[in-house]
């Protein structure tokens, strides 16, 4: 398993730089070799991406999302992609502090690992993600809901189980009209 530790200082404020984190299906526009993510719901998140000339998939639960501080998943299936991103005031603007634990599958990853390959491609997806949001000046979008293990709280919402239904008019979570 590798461990991936990257830093970075985006010059926006911690509100929109969290705000933008939380829209996952604009991933694949900052970071290489992700081809989608699909939010399944306010937790679920399926992702595809092409390592090595492989394409490659799995589901990622969110399992813990405090706004403006932290966003930390595990892989459900598919390959192992663990982690957490974290927010704070940094200098002119928001620090992130990203960590990725992934588990090279074949030898061609496990190959490229140890050339530094992933951890690389971390680094540069913070820079083009640092690009992003600073060029556009605002997010695309925002999610301020909870996650706390099988806990979601959706802005302006009662605490939602995992799992128990939410009719349409409470859909205040990323992707929602």
């Amino acid at each position: 398993m590798s461990r991936i530790e990257k830093k970075i200082v985006v010059e926006a404020p911690l509100d929109d730089v969290y705000a933008q984190w939380t829209q996952f299906e604009t991933f694949p526009e900052f970071m290489e070799g992700v081809d989608r993510v699909v939010q399944i719901d306010d937790r679920t998140l399926e992702w595809t991406a092409t390592v090595a000339g492989r394409e490659k998939s799995w589901t990622a639960r969110i399992v813990d999302q405090t706004p403006g501080v932290r966003i930390a998943w595990r892989s459900t299936s598919g390959t192992q992609n663990d982690g957490a991103v974290m927010f704070s005031p940094g200098g002119a603007g928001t620090e992130i502090r990203l960590v990725v634990d992934a588990e090279p599958d074949g030898i061609v990853e496990q190959v490229g690992d140890r050339l530094g390959f992933l951890d690389r491609q971390v680094g540069g997806d913070l820079e083009r993600f640092k690009a992003f949001i600073e060029s556009r000046g605002r997010p695309t979008g925002e999610w301020d809901g909870e996650i706390h293990g099988d806990e979601v709280v959706s802005a302006n919402v009662s605490p939602t189980p995992a799992g128990a239904s939410v009719s349409s008019s409470d859909a205040t979570g990323p992707g929602a009209p």
